[in-house]
């Protein structure tokens, strides 16, 4: 199992990780807190778009959409699992 560090706009479908950190100002980290993504979360990405659209995301039992440019801002820690099935 190896663990990497990616933003959550790179992170696939379904994908989990934990949030490591926030690149923004306090505004945008206060935004993402009151919304309950911060660092230490366990999130999981439902989708996404291609074209720079809205990336939805869970949080514990709720699903939020943000925008393209806060989700590039949101560092998660992946992990690679080699399913066998």
């Amino acid at each position: 199992m190896e663990k990497r560090q990616i933003s959550l706009r790179q992170m696939e479908a379904g994908q989990r990780g934990i949030i490591v950190g926030v690149l923004g100002g306090h505004g945008l980290q206060r935004r993402l807190e009151a919304m309950g993504v911060r660092p230490g979360r366990t999130i999981t990405k439902v989708s996404g778009q291609a074209f720079r659209g809205p990336v939805m995301l869970r949080v514990d039992h709720t699903q939020i959409a943000i925008g393209f440019g806060m989700a590039n801002k949101i560092v998660v820690d992946v992990e690679n699992l080699k399913r066998t099935s």
